[in-house]
């Protein structure tokens, strides 16, 4: 049993003062000209904005209504994630060890810098860092995408310091009984506690997202009510739409929200009849920011592109504010190359050369036009030019840079649709998350009828369209190709939005079918999409207003049959996190090694000694490196057939001091093939059926390795070098 004490401290509790208790001085009277003039001015702005009451009350709803969910939904994200690990009870190695594989890897460089004399120093540090990979000096802003942990590690410094300079408080700390033996260790509460303040800063930077999820399903379905079922969805599907409550650190947890603003910017440009530059420049800015925080941004901005381009060439889309949105694309993208210092992989992306085919296909499209009538024919024609020139365009890009970091999605996707296997991609594909999606999703989807809902709205814009496209082709109207027509024709302008967002929720689809850990697209999607059973456009014919929200409210009813027993299984969750074996491992090498020895072993457990012990790794969990996974491949050659002379030398070579070897590494079997010595076999077939290295080594190491420490879970081998 869990015993709090609160430890003594001059700083835990802030001064009571009689004015702090009391009320504040009121106003002087004889000063009532001036609340006349106060209202005299609001008046004026609203004027000047063009703004009538009735219209500042309505959009003043929407916001206080947005606030109210962005405020529930960092509730309940706080509330799960205490629950699950009883975060605020636990030290600060508990905390850190929480944060497990590329978490605690992306934690690790908020606290290099927090831990730095100063800022610059800190910022330093990690653009050269020698423990990531060691002998290596590498730039982790321009590897991994750190930029969220230099902005909150500025704001932790700026916040602890300034306060600390008025004698506020900024955290409580207390003394925790572990009981059954274990000594007791402090914890802290509080913003003034590093892990405290990150995980706060993501869980409100996700509620604000919530809020632009009613903002966004309020503007696209024309009414406050698709505000509220988008809500709705959301949270009675919140453990398929998003996984922030228990990875905080992940970089989709910094990266969605900014999505989300992006797609809802996207959404008004698709809209209005002429965008202003200002639009497209607050646009560039949203994609910068994506990108910037999370790798796999490029895949998903492809998937906008190409829904954007089916929308042009409908014929929803003119052709100006198409290439505007490339252009805007490409701003950003060069930006971001810029700001993560030459990473190639942004350059040699199917998203950049995507980009580049577009603006030649759209550019082109004259001579297409004029050649052929329009119809399935031309459509095809633009189809198979973008598709076509983009795949040579990113080959010979790679080829010309010298780029392979990205050869491993190629596998990826190769290994989808045949039977080619290698060692990099089995490490991905026997990952449950990368894995086809699970047939139990869309069951769950099912079950909160988020599934039929969605499929009735994309019926429904997908009948509209057809009948657009009909219409071309019987009277051979030419879709229109210049803003101007597009203008004109209002309801290929209005349809384009709608065709966009039906589009990008196909291939948010077929991206969570093929990795299911995609689905985070996929689910936050469906939400949005079921707004629009509020839309007057799209079901007006079930009736007059009343008859259509009548119809909304029993859907929501039904909803919540199941929406409510999902938030309380979620609810239901209660854990405490302890991983004894790992403490015991961790303080062991913070004691018995120097701050120079060298470790190797599984990515997670590397990434939590480079967090709490600060000693070089060889390896690592971001695996979208070639030469990291190379470096991994010849680290986890102990779990292969090899032979331990072989092994020994690999680590050598490596440099590697220590090697953590973990027995459920050596036996650990997810499914048929998918153990890592099965694993090996793929790529090692001439030690086929001898006994894995890594059982040998758990029974006796000896002559290759040296046993320094083991528990129940963990064994450091040392690596003998030069003899000794």
């Amino acid at each position: 049993m869990v015993v709090k004490n609160r430890k003594q401290s001059g700083r835990t509790e802030r001064d009571k003062s009689p004015l702090a208790a009391g009320k504040s001085p009121g106003r002087r009277g004889g000063r009532d000209g001036k609340a006349s003039d106060g209202s005299h001015c609001l008046g004026l702005i609203r004027h000047r904005l063009g703004l009538s009451s009735s219209i500042v009350a309505k959009h003043g709803l929407t916001v206080l209504l947005a606030a109210l969910t962005g405020y529930l939904h960092w509730s309940h994200l706080s509330q799960l994630f205490e629950n699950d690990r009883h975060f605020s009870h636990l030290s600060t190695l508990e905390k850190e060890m929480a944060f497990r594989t590329e978490m605690g890897l992306y934690y690790s460089y908020y606290k290099t810098i927090i831990e730095a004399p100063s800022f610059l120093d800190g910022l330093s540090s990690i653009m050269n860092d020698r423990l990531t990979e060691h002998p290596l000096v590498i730039n982790t802003l321009k590897r991994f995408n750190l930029y969220p942990e230099v902005v909150l590690a500025s704001w932790y410094r700026t916040f602890t310091t300034v306060l600390g300079y008025f004698g506020i408080p900024t955290k409580t700390c207390w003394s925790i009984n572990r009981g059954e033996g274990l000594t007791p260790v402090d914890s802290c509460e509080g913003l003034g506690d590093p892990a405290f303040f990150y995980v706060a800063c993501v869980f409100l930077l996700n509620g604000v997202m919530m809020s632009l999820f009613f903002i966004y399903g309020t503007f696209l379905s024309g009414s406050r009510l698709g505000g509220v079922m988008t809500t709705l969805c959301f949270f009675f599907n919140h453990g398929e739409s998003t996984r922030v409550m228990w990875t905080p650190p992940l970089r989709e947890s910094f990266a969605y929200p900014f999505l989300v603003l992006q797609m809802l910017l996207l959404t008004y440009i698709l809209r209005i009849r002429s965008p202003g530059r200002s639009s497209f420049m607050v646009l560039g800015v949203c994609n910068l920011c994506f990108m910037l925080q999370w790798q796999f941004a490029q895949f998903v901005l492809l998937t906008q592109v190409a829904s954007l381009f089916g929308s042009y060439v409908l014929g929803h889309l003119a052709a100006v504010t198409m290439q505007k949105i490339l252009v805007t694309h490409m701003v950003a993208l060069a930006a971001c190359f810029l700001l993560m210092f030459g990473n190639a992989m942004l350059l040699t992306s199917f998203y950049a050369s995507s980009l580049i085919s577009l603006w030649a296909v759209i550019w082109l499209r004259h001579s297409i036009a004029q050649s052929f009538k329009p119809g399935l024919v031309i459509w095809a024609l633009q189809g198979l030019a973008w598709v076509g020139s983009t795949i040579v365009l990113k080959f010979l890009l790679s080829t010309v840079l010298g780029a392979t970091d990205d050869a491993h999605i190629s596998g990826l996707i190769k290994s989808k649709f045949t039977s080619y296997r290698d060692f990099h991609t089995l490490m991905y594909t026997c990952a449950a998350e990368f894995d086809f999606m699970e047939m139990e999703t869309p069951v769950r989807y099912l079950k909160t009828l988020l599934l039929p809902v969605s499929l009735l709205v994309v019926a429904v814009i997908a009948w509209r369209t057809v009948q657009d496209i009909v219409r071309v082709m019987r009277d051979g109207a030419r879709p229109p190709v210049d803003e101007s027509e597009a203008a004109a024709g209002s309801e290929a302008a209005t349809q384009a939005e709608l065709v966009y967002h039906c589009l990008q929720l196909v291939a948010f689809a077929i991206l969570a079918v093929l990795i299911m850990r995609l689905k985070l697209f996929l689910t936050p999607h469906m939400c949005i999409m079921a707004s629009l059973v509020c839309s007057k456009q799209l079901f007006g014919w079930v009736g007059d207003r009343a008859r259509q929200r009548v119809a909304v409210f029993v859907v929501m009813a039904l909803m919540a049959v199941q929406g409510f027993s999902n938030l309380q299984s979620q609810w239901g969750i209660i854990g405490e996190f302890s991983n004894l074996p790992q403490e015991e491992l961790l303080d062991w090498i913070q004691d018995n090694t120097r701050p120079d020895s060298v470790f190797a072993g599984a990515m997670p457990t590397m990434a939590s000694i480079k967090l709490s012990t600060g000693r070089p790794v060889v390896n690592h969990p971001h695996y979208e490196d070639a030469g990291l996974r190379e470096r991994t491949k010849l680290v986890y050659s102990m779990y292969s057939r090899k032979s331990g002379e072989t092994v020994q030398q690999n680590l050598i070579k490596l440099g590697v001091d220590f090697f953590v070897l973990e027995d459920s590494w050596c036996t650990r079997r997810t499914r048929p093939g998918c153990s890592m010595p099965e694993i090996w076999d793929v790529e090692d077939s001439l030690n086929v059926g001898r006994v894995p290295l890594c059982v040998h080594m758990s029974r006796n190491p000896l002559p290759h390795f040296i046993n320094v420490f083991a528990n129940d879970v963990y064994k450091v081998l040392k690596v003998p070098k030069d003899g000794r």
